[in-house]
């Protein structure tokens, strides 16, 4: 009784709490919806407030754009106001510029007419005036051809003839005479010069001459040479850049090449490999590299004792090495490099005797020809390569000058290219020191006399002395005394114009009359 009256208090117990614990939580949600209703109309407010403060700031920023834009309008229209005005007072300078050169126009044209007026009015005096003079003038005339019994044709041809040979007899008088004064005050100091020159430098006259061939052992050689399918060959041209032609010739082989250097480096290379018998692609690249730093070597060597032979400090390595290449350089048989070093002791002899610097002579006179060891690598005459050559390696102007001009193809600004000239002219001309083949040689020689038989009155030419002398016998019914040294002045002038010599050619102008009578 007492168990079952605990569980039903019990179960009202929990029944009661279960009604209350329920009642509790309606509350409780009650509350937070009422809670939650309070937050979100909070947020809207706070939403509306924030939009209403954007609007409100969206609205006064689009007010202040619309004050700076009308600012900006208002300033660039005052500035195309300010352009208009500008434009508008020029224009009105214009128009008045124009309108007072029209009045001038104005005035210059009612001037120009009146001129014209004066000029018609002139010319028509001036006309009648020439008619008059023309009547007189025949009437002259007229009268002339009365008293001399000459028609005008026959008086004018006198008058001609007669003021032609007076004057080509004047001018023949008067270049003889310049010619014999300046002959007396230069000649002989040219002459005493050069003489001087000459004595003091002797250089042996030999011929030097170059090959390109080079001797084998055996024609078996040959073929090794060649090489199994060529390889040997082609290597040896691939490596020093000549060319090998194996022809007929017993027991030799030619080497052909622009290049002096290499190919006198191919020949000892080839030399060397005749005589080790190691012919192979190998063995032909290290001979040739052996070869090669040797030659450089001995070039360096060669132009620094060619300086040294002429008597100059030492010259910068490279110009001294370029200038050594010229050993291997010939030029009609004569070797460069030597003809360089007397052409530098003779420079040197004539600035001695004029008074001149020497050692700037002998050192434009030893580097005048040093272009010529580049004009296979640059094209261009040798004179103007080897002036630019100079002056890039810090020679002074007037060294490059007197290397530029020895042949005339820029202006002398110096004496130097003049003493340059004339040394090279000596040195190149002397007997002995160069050589030409003989159809060469004959060939000059006939156009020497045919340029002498083109000249009105010539009846012989004849060049003698190897062609250093030119001997013209004329008709002395054709051309007189007179007349005879202007023929030998314009001989000089065209053979300098249309021939190329060395030295200088003399010509001489015989004019004789024989009278011939028999006695019977």
């Amino acid at each position: 009784m007492q168990t079952e009256t605990v569980l039903i208090v019990a179960l009202l117990c929990a029944g009661a709490g279960y009604g209350v614990g329920f009642v509790i939580s309606r509350l409780k949600e009650r509350a937070l919806r009422a809670e939650l209703s309070a937050k979100e109309r909070e947020q809207e407010e706070k939403l509306r407030r924030s939009s209403e403060a954007a609007q409100l700031s969206a609205k006064v920023a689009a007010q202040e754009q619309l004050v700076r834009d009308r600012a900006e309008l208002e300033k660039s229209l005052a500035s195309q106001r300010e352009a208009i005005t500008t434009d508008e007072r020029r224009i009105a300078e214009r128009e008045s510029l124009v309108n007072r050169q029209m009045d001038r126009f104005a005035l210059q044209e009612t001037d120009l007419r009146q001129r014209a007026e004066q000029i018609d009015t002139s010319r028509t005096d001036l006309e009648k005036e020439r008619i008059d003079l023309r009547r007189l003038a025949a009437d002259c005339k007229a009268r002339m051809e009365q008293v001399s019994g000459l028609d005008s044709a026959s008086a004018r041809t006198l008058l001609l003839k007669e003021i032609e040979r007076e004057s080509s007899k004047d001018a023949a008088d008067l270049s003889r005479h310049i010619l014999d004064d300046a002959r007396h005050r230069s000649e002989e100091q040219a002459r005493r010069i050069l003489a001087t020159a000459l004595q003091r430098y002797a250089a042996t006259h030999t011929f030097e001459t170059t090959t390109a061939t080079v001797a084998l052992t055996g024609d078996d050689m040959k073929g090794r040479i060649i090489g199994r399918e060529g390889r040997n060959i082609r290597a040896f041209e691939a490596v020093t850049g000549v060319t090998v032609l194996v022809d007929d010739t017993p027991n030799a082989v030619v080497l052909s090449g622009f290049d002096p250097v290499r190919r006198e480096v191919a020949r000892q290379s080839m030399e060397r490999l005749i005589l080790d018998g190691r012919i192979h692609p190998t063995r032909i690249e290290e001979v040739v590299n052996a070869v090669t730093t040797e030659m450089d070597g001995f070039i360096q060597r060669t132009g620094e004792d060619a300086v040294f032979r002429s008597g100059l400090p030492p010259l910068n390595p490279e110009v001294a090495k370029v200038l050594g290449k010229l050993h291997f350089r010939h030029s009609y048989s004569q070797n460069v490099l030597e003809h360089c070093v007397e052409v530098a002791h003779l420079c040197g002899l004539m600035a001695a005797e004029m008074g001149e610097n020497i050692q700037a002579a002998k050192r434009a006179g030893l580097l005048h020809d040093i272009g010529k060891a580049m004009t296979h690598e640059i094209e261009g005459p040798h004179a103007l390569v080897g002036a630019d050559f100079l002056k890039r390696h810090g020679e002074p102007l007037d060294i490059v000058n007197g290397v530029a001009s020895h042949h005339q193809e820029v202006a002398h600004e110096n004496l130097y290219g003049i003493l340059v000239a004339a040394a090279d002219a000596i040195s190149a001309s002397r007997p002995g020191s160069r050589s030409e083949s003989m159809t060469t040689y004959i060939k000059r020689l006939e156009n020497l006399e045919q340029i002498a038989l083109s000249f009105p009155g010539v009846e012989k030419a004849f060049a003698v002395q190897a062609g250093r002398e030119l001997r013209v016998v004329v008709r002395p019914e054709v051309v007189d005394d007179s007349a005879s040294l202007l023929l030998a002045r314009q001989l000089a002038r065209k053979i300098e114009d249309e021939l190329l010599y060395p030295g200088q050619i003399r010509i001489t102008v015989i004019r004789e009359t024989r009278c011939v009578e028999f006695a019977k």
